[in-house]
């Protein structure tokens, strides 16, 4: 009864998870422009979203803003937690640490308020920058930073550091022991930080609306944006092919990371028998 009852309570919560996912992806090949009620297999609102400029200039903005901001969050975690987790005792740690943390607790609502604020008070003195592009990606790098040192730091703290100071007994020099012992031993957490900071910067609303300015609306602004007149069919569209391109690229990173393991694990028993 048991067993029977978490398998029900679990299928429960996937089908309250997913189903509003495939009724969308279902609706969004129907002929109708009124939602939930069906008339008919249609492609009509793929066509049509193929000439919207703002939804494709949208998408565009928001593909370029995660890629630059899932590439320096990467990067600044890294740094982060390898600090945090190597070094032990330094001035100011408790303060760097609570604020690489803060972005996780903080309300978006606020941290977009203050970056804005921040922004509008340099642009008085320096005419630089304007909200757009660059504004909407120094806010969500601070954001996703925060999650990626989570990420790595986590994978560190398992990551043995015998290999470290083995290297470091042969003679390498600390900046060699980074960048060809540590970095390719956490590859994996690397990839699973920008895929997550990638994903939480493509569908931010919070943030961009803030730091956004005339002529770089980001696609889930533009989204949201027609969802308060009224669901438009082409919308569905594109969630749909957003979903589509999203499980691709899960499906495909999980496959590599896996198969990393695997010859991570292949190697590390070679080695166990070659001693």
């Amino acid at each position: 009864i048991q067993r029977w009852f978490g398998r029900g309570w679990l299928s429960l919560g996937y089908v309250f998870l997913y189903l509003p996912i495939l009724v969308l992806i279902v609706f969004s090949f129907n002929s109708s422009r009124q939602d939930m009620v069906w008339s008919g297999f249609s492609v009509r609102w793929y066509m049509e979203l193929m000439n919207d400029t703002e939804i494709i200039s949208g998408f565009g903005l928001s593909i370029k803003i995660a890629v630059l901001t899932a590439c320096a969050s990467v990067v600044l975690g890294t740094f982060a937690a390898f600090t945090l987790n190597r070094y032990q005792r330094f001035f100011g740690r408790t303060l760097f640490s609570g604020m690489v943390s803060a972005p996780l607790v903080m309300p978006e609502v606020i941290i977009g308020l203050s970056l804005l604020l921040m922004l509008v008070s340099v642009q008085k003195v320096f005419g630089f920058p304007e909200r757009g592009m660059m504004t909407i990606w120094l806010g969500h790098t601070l954001l996703g930073m925060a999650y990626a040192a989570v990420v790595v730091q986590s994978r560190l703290q398992e990551m043995s550091k015998s290999l470290e100071e083995a290297a470091m007994d042969l003679g390498c020099k600390p900046h060699q022991v980074f960048f060809l012992v540590t970095l390719p031993n956490i590859t994996q957490a690397l990839a699973s930080a920008w895929l997550l900071t990638f994903t939480l910067s493509l569908d931010d609303v919070v943030l961009s609306a803030f730091l956004s300015g005339p002529g770089s609306s980001t696609m889930p602004i533009v989204i949201f944006s027609r969802a308060r007149l009224g669901l438009d069919p082409r919308v569905n569209a594109v969630a749909a092919l957003t979903i589509l391109a999203v499980t691709v690229a899960v499906i495909a990173s999980s496959i590599w990371m896996a198969r990393n393991e695997r010859l991570r694990q292949k190697q590390v028993q070679a080695a166990a028998k070659a001693e």
